[in-house]
């Protein structure tokens, strides 16, 4: 059976990540894995002091969990296998440790967390998770509910794409889903345009043929912007992006690139290492 960890903070944005999820288990047939780090806070003295006993911190985690889980056990009419664990430690590394032993589907994170400060804990955990962790994680915007993946846009920059392009999980996805698949670049007035652009997009077309996907060519001076235009105005499902390649997920989160990319978008990323 398939897995989708879900690491959870207790704030509105992680538990709407966490319901997004839960859609997308029933429409996969996953089992979800809640997972949350603690730390052990201390004090920013002369001499280190530490606030509060791991025994408390420990206990008061694996009591919010366990609330955590039965809700969604509720949600679900426990037609879902829900699971959870908490551990001692920083978040990005114990996430890759869990990951790494269950091999799942996805990851699923929203993109800020329980402070309300922009990109404080969770969206620059978010941030530093996709760096690092070689899983696919799906970031799902704030406010956004799940529905079932029917379009989903692939950005490329049609460059090295037999070596940077994930083909045989862009092929799984899709198939999972029977969806629609739109290949999407970004140009402005051909400024990115090179000689071996032509080659590239037949090589491209060639890893993704039998999927039979839609080639489409956005006019835009921001890569980030006209991805979003582009995906709202053709009611695509979820973008996928290749971290190393693109700053899409940041350009999309960061209030200081675009304000109301922050506010308004509402296409979750999936991000996917070459």
């Amino acid at each position: 059976m398939k897995t989708i960890v879900v690491p959870v903070d207790f704030s509105d944005i992680s538990n709407n990540a966490m319901e997004y999820a839960v859609g997308l288990a029933r429409n996969t047939g996953s089992s979800i894995l809640l997972f949350h780090a603690y730390q052990v806070p201390v004090s920013m003295t002369d001499v280190p002091i530490v606030l509060v006993s791991v025994e408390d911190l420990q206990k008061n985690a694996e009591s919010k969990m366990a609330q955590v889980k039965k809700s969604v056990e509720q949600a679900t009419s426990e037609a879902v296998n829900v699971y959870a664990e908490t551990k001692l430690g920083d978040t990005v590394d114990e996430l890759e440790n869990i990951c790494n032993h269950v091999k799942p589907f996805a990851v699923v994170m929203g993109t800020k967390g329980a402070t309300g400060l922009e990109r404080v804990f969770f969206g620059s955990t978010t941030l530093t998770t996709i760096k690092h962790l070689t899983w696919p994680v799906i970031v799902v915007p704030p406010g956004k509910n799940y529905s079932t993946i029917k379009r989903v846009g692939f950005a490329c920059d049609f460059r090295e794409v037999v070596k940077t392009t994930p083909t045989h999980f862009i092929k799984e996805f899709v198939r999972e889903f029977n969806a629609e698949l739109h290949v999407l670049n970004v140009d402005w007035k051909n400024s990115h345009f090179k000689p071996e652009t032509p080659e590239e997009s037949v090589l491209l077309h060639t890893m993704l043929e039998e999927l039979n996907p839609k080639y489409d060519f956005i006019d835009d001076a921001n890569i980030e912007a006209g991805i979003e235009k582009f995906a709202e105005k053709n009611n695509l499902d979820l973008v996928i992006t290749i971290p190393k390649k693109h700053k899409l997920l940041e350009g999309l989160f960061r209030k200081s690139h675009t304000k109301d990319l922050v506010f308004h978008s509402h296409i979750p990323i999936m991000c996917v290492h070459e």
